[in-house]
């Protein structure tokens, strides 16, 4: 199941949450930085004896004080002009969290819009790559049984239900 959830991540009862990380992972603004907030002093002395992420890998840490089991920290691309390779960063971001997470078992899932904020990745490219990743890693690898796209505001949020309507009639 895929379902479309408006919302503070944080607060979702779920197995993992994928944490749209800068590539030092020591918190920032935005989601990470929620995340950080709600997850203690602890997450932050993980990240640091993690030392970094590249852009379009995934780090995992314990999720603390968060009522999940485990964040999946990812570092999505800045948008420059979509001839930098960022199209497949951002799409390998969406690879690499549900390999991980087809590797620890886990059934439930919930992803922020990935590079949306402060690296201005344009909000209808980024749900079309998200939407396409999740939807093909289901049909070929299996994986969560559920899958959360967690979106701030209903702007964001009717574009991830659009994105999902239209995949359906394909």
């Amino acid at each position: 199941m895929i379902e479309v959830h408006l919302g503070d991540i944080t607060r979702l009862h779920v197995d993992v949450i994928v944490n749209a990380a800068n590539q030092r992972l020591l918190g920032g603004g935005g989601v990470d930085g929620a995340i950080h907030r709600a997850a203690g002093p602890e997450l932050l002395e993980a990240c640091r004896q993690i030392g970094g992420c590249p852009v379009g890998e995934v780090r995992a840490t314990p999720g603390f004080r968060l009522p999940v089991k485990r964040i999946y920290h990812t570092v999505g691309p800045v948008w420059r002009s979509g001839n930098l390779g960022e199209p497949e960063l951002l799409a390998s971001c969406y690879r690499q969290c549900l390999n991980l997470a087809r590797r620890e078992n886990v059934h439930s899932i919930a992803f922020p819009a990935i590079s949306c904020g402060v690296y201005d990745y344009p909000p209808e490219l980024a749900v079309e790559i998200a939407v396409e990743q999740v939807q093909h890693h289901l049909e070929r690898e299996g994986g969560p049984r559920h899958i959360i796209f967690c979106c701030y505001d209903d702007a964001m949020a009717e574009l991830y239900r659009a994105q999902l309507d239209a995949c359906v009639r394909r």
